[in-house]
Protein backbone atom coordinates (compact mmCIF):
# COMPACT_ATOMS: atom_id res chain seq x y z
CA UNK A 1 0.00 0.00 0.00
CA UNK A 2 2.86 2.36 0.84
CA UNK A 3 4.45 1.87 -2.61
CA UNK A 4 1.11 2.55 -4.28
CA UNK A 5 0.66 5.77 -2.30
CA UNK A 6 4.17 6.88 -3.23
CA UNK A 7 3.48 6.21 -6.92
CA UNK A 8 0.22 8.16 -6.71
CA UNK A 9 1.98 11.06 -5.00
CA UNK A 10 4.74 11.08 -7.61
CA UNK A 11 2.18 11.02 -10.42
CA UNK A 12 0.27 13.91 -8.86
CA UNK A 13 3.49 15.89 -8.49
CA UNK A 14 4.40 15.28 -12.15
CA UNK A 15 0.95 16.36 -13.26
CA UNK A 16 1.17 19.53 -11.14
CA UNK A 17 4.59 20.31 -12.58
CA UNK A 18 3.36 19.82 -16.14
CA UNK A 19 0.33 22.00 -15.48
CA UNK A 20 2.50 24.75 -14.01
CA UNK A 21 4.80 24.68 -17.04
CA UNK A 22 1.75 24.80 -19.32
CA UNK A 23 0.48 27.90 -17.52
CA UNK A 24 3.88 29.61 -17.59
CA UNK A 25 4.20 28.99 -21.33
CA UNK A 26 0.72 30.40 -21.96
CA UNK A 27 1.55 33.46 -19.88
CA UNK A 28 4.81 33.93 -21.77
CA UNK A 29 2.88 34.07 -25.06
CA UNK A 30 0.42 36.65 -23.72
CA UNK A 31 3.10 38.84 -22.13
CA UNK A 32 5.19 38.80 -25.31
CA UNK A 33 2.19 39.71 -27.48
CA UNK A 34 0.50 42.30 -25.25
CA UNK A 35 3.01 43.44 -22.65
CA UNK A 36 2.63 43.17 -18.90
CA UNK A 37 0.04 45.90 -18.25
CA UNK A 38 -2.35 44.83 -21.01
CA UNK A 39 -2.25 41.12 -20.14
CA UNK A 40 -5.26 39.72 -18.26
CA UNK A 41 -5.48 36.53 -16.24
CA UNK A 42 -8.46 35.34 -18.31
CA UNK A 43 -6.45 35.66 -21.53
CA UNK A 44 -3.53 33.84 -19.92
CA UNK A 45 -5.84 31.00 -18.86
CA UNK A 46 -7.15 30.66 -22.41
CA UNK A 47 -3.66 30.72 -23.90
CA UNK A 48 -2.57 28.05 -21.41
CA UNK A 49 -5.63 25.87 -22.05
CA UNK A 50 -6.75 25.85 -18.41
CA UNK A 51 -9.67 27.27 -16.49
CA UNK A 52 -9.27 30.55 -14.65
CA UNK A 53 -9.84 28.65 -11.39
CA UNK A 54 -6.95 26.30 -12.17
CA UNK A 55 -4.75 29.27 -13.01
CA UNK A 56 -5.36 30.80 -9.58
CA UNK A 57 -4.47 27.52 -7.88
CA UNK A 58 -0.91 27.94 -9.14
CA UNK A 59 -0.51 31.72 -9.26
CA UNK A 60 -2.28 34.40 -7.25
CA UNK A 61 -1.80 37.13 -9.85
CA UNK A 62 0.03 38.05 -13.03
CA UNK A 63 2.89 39.56 -11.01
CA UNK A 64 3.70 36.08 -9.65
CA UNK A 65 3.45 34.67 -13.14
CA UNK A 66 5.79 37.24 -14.59
CA UNK A 67 8.29 36.69 -11.77
CA UNK A 68 8.22 32.95 -12.51
CA UNK A 69 8.88 33.54 -16.21
CA UNK A 70 11.68 36.02 -15.56
CA UNK A 71 13.36 33.76 -13.01
CA UNK A 72 13.08 30.71 -15.22
CA UNK A 73 14.49 32.44 -18.31
CA UNK A 74 17.33 34.14 -16.48
CA UNK A 75 18.52 31.01 -14.73
CA UNK A 76 18.19 28.82 -17.81
CA UNK A 77 20.48 31.08 -19.82
CA UNK A 78 22.79 32.10 -16.99
CA UNK A 79 23.57 28.55 -15.91
CA UNK A 80 24.60 27.66 -19.46
CA UNK A 81 26.59 30.79 -20.23
CA UNK A 82 28.31 31.30 -16.88
CA UNK A 83 29.60 27.77 -16.52
CA UNK A 84 33.31 27.88 -15.69
CA UNK A 85 36.07 25.46 -14.85
CA UNK A 86 38.36 27.14 -12.33
CA UNK A 87 41.18 24.85 -13.48
CA UNK A 88 40.96 26.20 -17.05
CA UNK A 89 43.63 28.91 -17.12
CA UNK A 90 43.15 29.88 -20.77
CA UNK A 91 41.44 33.11 -19.76
CA UNK A 92 41.39 34.53 -23.28
CA UNK A 93 39.50 31.53 -24.63
CA UNK A 94 37.13 31.38 -21.65
CA UNK A 95 36.24 35.07 -21.81
CA UNK A 96 35.80 35.02 -25.58
CA UNK A 97 33.40 32.09 -25.34
CA UNK A 98 31.51 33.79 -22.50
CA UNK A 99 31.29 37.18 -24.18
CA UNK A 100 29.99 35.88 -27.50
CA UNK A 101 27.37 33.64 -25.87
CA UNK A 102 26.27 36.44 -23.51
CA UNK A 103 25.76 38.98 -26.30
CA UNK A 104 24.03 36.47 -28.56
CA UNK A 105 21.48 35.61 -25.86
CA UNK A 106 20.68 39.23 -25.07
CA UNK A 107 20.48 40.25 -28.74
CA UNK A 108 18.47 37.27 -29.97
CA UNK A 109 14.98 37.99 -31.37
CA UNK A 110 12.74 38.75 -28.39
CA UNK A 111 15.69 38.67 -25.99
CA UNK A 112 15.35 42.31 -24.94
CA UNK A 113 11.58 42.15 -24.39
CA UNK A 114 11.69 40.84 -20.79
CA UNK A 115 14.24 43.50 -19.86
CA UNK A 116 12.10 46.27 -21.33
CA UNK A 117 9.10 44.99 -19.38
CA UNK A 118 11.04 44.71 -16.12
CA UNK A 119 12.40 48.25 -16.49
CA UNK A 120 8.88 49.55 -17.15
CA UNK A 121 7.35 47.99 -14.01
CA UNK A 122 10.28 47.85 -11.56
CA UNK A 123 9.50 51.20 -9.93
CA UNK A 124 6.00 50.18 -8.87
CA UNK A 125 6.88 46.48 -8.41
CA UNK A 126 10.43 46.46 -7.06
CA UNK A 127 10.24 42.77 -6.20
CA UNK A 128 10.07 41.92 -9.90
CA UNK A 129 13.14 44.04 -10.58
CA UNK A 130 14.99 42.51 -7.65
CA UNK A 131 14.27 38.97 -8.80
CA UNK A 132 15.32 39.76 -12.36
CA UNK A 133 18.61 41.23 -11.19
CA UNK A 134 19.36 38.43 -8.73
CA UNK A 135 18.72 35.61 -11.21
CA UNK A 136 20.30 37.41 -14.17
CA UNK A 137 23.06 40.03 -13.90
CA UNK A 138 24.01 39.36 -10.26
CA UNK A 139 24.18 35.60 -10.87
CA UNK A 140 26.45 36.07 -13.90
CA UNK A 141 28.72 38.56 -12.16
CA UNK A 142 29.11 36.26 -9.13
CA UNK A 143 29.99 33.26 -11.33
CA UNK A 144 32.54 35.23 -13.36
CA UNK A 145 33.93 36.83 -10.20
CA UNK A 146 34.60 33.37 -8.73
CA UNK A 147 36.38 32.27 -11.92
CA UNK A 148 38.55 35.39 -11.97
CA UNK A 149 39.43 34.97 -8.31
CA UNK A 150 40.58 31.41 -9.06
CA UNK A 151 42.84 32.74 -11.81
CA UNK A 152 44.29 35.34 -9.43
CA UNK A 153 45.04 32.56 -6.94
CA UNK A 154 46.71 30.57 -9.74
CA UNK A 155 48.89 33.54 -10.64
CA UNK A 156 47.37 33.95 -14.11
CA UNK A 157 45.70 37.32 -13.40
CA UNK A 158 46.35 40.27 -11.14
CA UNK A 159 42.98 41.80 -10.27
CA UNK A 160 42.34 44.20 -7.41
CA UNK A 161 38.55 43.77 -7.35
CA UNK A 162 37.20 40.70 -9.14
CA UNK A 163 33.57 41.78 -8.81
CA UNK A 164 34.20 45.11 -10.52
CA UNK A 165 36.39 43.47 -13.17
CA UNK A 166 33.67 40.90 -13.92
CA UNK A 167 30.95 43.53 -14.24
CA UNK A 168 33.14 45.78 -16.40
CA UNK A 169 33.99 42.95 -18.76
CA UNK A 170 30.33 41.99 -19.22
CA UNK A 171 29.38 45.60 -19.92
CA UNK A 172 32.23 46.08 -22.38
CA UNK A 173 31.04 43.07 -24.40
CA UNK A 174 27.73 44.89 -24.96
CA UNK A 175 29.32 48.10 -26.26
CA UNK A 176 27.62 49.33 -29.47
CA UNK A 177 25.66 46.07 -29.95
CA UNK A 178 23.00 45.78 -27.24
CA UNK A 179 21.53 49.24 -26.65
CA UNK A 180 20.42 49.65 -30.28
CA UNK A 181 18.50 46.38 -29.87
CA UNK A 182 17.13 47.35 -26.43
CA UNK A 183 15.69 50.61 -27.75
CA UNK A 184 14.53 49.13 -31.07
CA UNK A 185 16.98 51.42 -32.85
CA UNK A 186 18.56 48.64 -34.86
CA UNK A 187 18.39 44.96 -35.69
CA UNK A 188 20.35 42.26 -33.89
CA UNK A 189 24.05 42.49 -34.75
CA UNK A 190 25.64 39.91 -37.03
CA UNK A 191 27.82 37.27 -35.39
CA UNK A 192 30.87 38.83 -37.03
CA UNK A 193 30.15 42.14 -35.32
CA UNK A 194 29.59 40.42 -31.97
CA UNK A 195 32.88 38.55 -32.22
CA UNK A 196 34.70 41.75 -33.21
CA UNK A 197 33.40 43.69 -30.19
CA UNK A 198 33.95 40.83 -27.74
CA UNK A 199 37.54 40.27 -28.88
CA UNK A 200 38.29 43.95 -28.25
CA UNK A 201 36.76 43.59 -24.77
CA UNK A 202 38.92 40.52 -24.09
CA UNK A 203 42.11 42.21 -25.28
CA UNK A 204 41.37 45.25 -23.13
CA UNK A 205 40.67 43.05 -20.09
CA UNK A 206 43.89 41.07 -20.49
CA UNK A 207 45.95 44.19 -21.07
CA UNK A 208 44.76 45.44 -17.70
CA UNK A 209 44.79 42.24 -15.67
CA UNK A 210 47.12 39.62 -17.16
CA UNK A 211 49.82 38.80 -14.61
CA UNK A 212 53.34 39.92 -15.49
Amino acid sequence: MSAQIERMAASAADEAGNKRRQIVEGARQVFMAQGFDAARMGEIARAAGVSKGTLYVYFENKEQLFEAIVGQECLAHAEQIFDFDAADHDVERVLTRLGIAYVQVLCRPGGASPLRTVIAIAERMPEVGRRFYETGPAFGIARLQAYLRAQVTAGVLTVEDCEVAAAQFMDSCLATVFKPVLFNFGAAPANERIEYVVKIAVRTFLAAYRAG
